[in-house]
């Protein structure tokens, strides 16, 4: 855990948040700053900085947050309309909080 990571913080349990997923491996709650009607994200507990810091053999990750996203897409009726993930990599890539995540987009048309 980075200590002063607020995802790392969210999966400790030290901030509040309402968990819409969790495992062993990650967790999945709502964006505080939503941009669509459904704003997931799933954020894994181990911390990852980004992509760039990401290890070979993490990369399986990648597929079971996919994976999350989907569920998680047919719980909100967004799966058969469609929607968006997105992973966000590096200040100029978007990335904000600097821990791996995907964001779970839909609820309205995209462009």
């Amino acid at each position: 855990m980075a200590t002063d990571c607020v995802f790392c913080k969210i999966v400790a349990g030290e901030i509040p948040t309402q968990f819409l997923y969790q495992d062993d491996e990650m967790v999945a709650f709502p964006d505080i700053h939503p941009l669509t009607p459904v704003h997931i994200l799933i954020v894994p507990k181990k911390h990852i900085p980004s992509l760039l810091e990401m290890e070979q053999g993490e990369a399986p990750l990648i597929g079971r947050m996919a994976l999350v996203a989907k569920r998680l897409a047919k719980e909100k009726g967004i799966a058969e309309r469609g929607y968006r993930l997105v992973i966000n990599s590096g200040p100029e890539g978007g990335q904000v909080v600097p821990h791996l995540h995907m964001h779970l987009l839909g609820g309205k048309k995209l462009k």
